[in-house]
């Protein structure tokens, strides 16, 4: 079976630095992929390949069978490709429930003449919408956090409703990007179980970078390993656990720390 994401031979560079190096690897339908490597390995520089933030780079990134070369980034979301990011985007002093309804209205097919007239359709789409909106926040358990400024939320929550967000777009493919940044233990575990959640109930394929071993080691199904922006290993997490050369990796980024 084709994969759904497929990277071949992906270069990118900054100022002469490389961050990477000849990347390749590919994602099936329906898989939780991980992506890990210590810092600066070129993580999330393959995230924004992906969704076309760094349009740049040489090689080729296919989606589906569609090579993703002069699509925008919102062209590839209107693919169905969602993203978080390792930095929360949310919009602070909006609530909950209007972080939601954003990616709604951006990707709705109202017009301008409608929502000036208040149109029949207009007044149909927003109540679709809203119904939508407070659906998922049900599905993340923040049903109760829908009038609360995303800013006021604990970060655990900012977390589910930036996952919220994005399958408000109703994706095929989500790149979750250090999704776990910032939780303890306790709320990594139940990010998880959501996740598991998520995947199973929206039928999503998954390609998330973390430096969580636990949660990347509970919810994918395998793994590739960065470093210095090249593959060094890849395999399913018990294979990966007990690599010599992804432990030098990490260990080798620990000792210069």
């Amino acid at each position: 079976m084709a994969p759904l994401l497929r990277a071949d031979d992906i270069w990118m560079s900054f100022g002469g630095v490389h961050a990477l190096s000849g990347v390749s690897f590919e994602l099936q339908l329906g898989e939780t992929l991980g992506l890990i490597g210590p810092n600066g390995a070129g993580k999330t520089t393959m995230f924004n390949c992906i969704t076309g933030v760094l349009p740049n780079y040489r090689g080729h990134i296919y989606y589906d069978g569609r090579d993703l070369r002069n699509l925008k980034p919102h062209q590839r979301a209107r693919l169905k490709i969602a993203r978080t990011f390792q930095n929360l985007e949310l919009f602070d002093e909006l609530s909950a429930l209007d972080n939601l309804l954003l990616p709604l209205d951006a990707f709705s097919q109202r017009g301008v003449i409608g929502d000036l007239l208040r149109l029949p359709r207009t007044v149909f789409e927003e109540r679709k919408a809203q119904e939508k909106a407070r659906a998922i926040l049900h599905f993340i358990k923040l049903g109760d956090c829908a009038d609360t400024p995303a800013g006021d939320l604990p970060v655990g929550l900012q977390r589910r409703l930036e996952i919220g967000r994005a399958l408000c777009l109703e994706p095929r493919l989500l790149l979750l990007d250090e999704p776990a940044s910032g939780l303890d233990a306790r709320e990594t575990a139940e990010l998880a179980r959501l996740l598991a959640t998520v995947r199973a109930r929206f039928k999503l394929t998954v390609l998330i970078v973390d430096h969580d071993m636990a949660l990347i080691m509970r919810i994918c199904n395998r793994i590739y390993v960065l470093d210095y922006g090249q593959i060094i290993a890849e395999g399913p997490p018990e294979q990966i656990r007990d690599d010599p050369q992804v432990v030098r990796a990490y260990l080798g980024q620990a000792a210069a720390a």
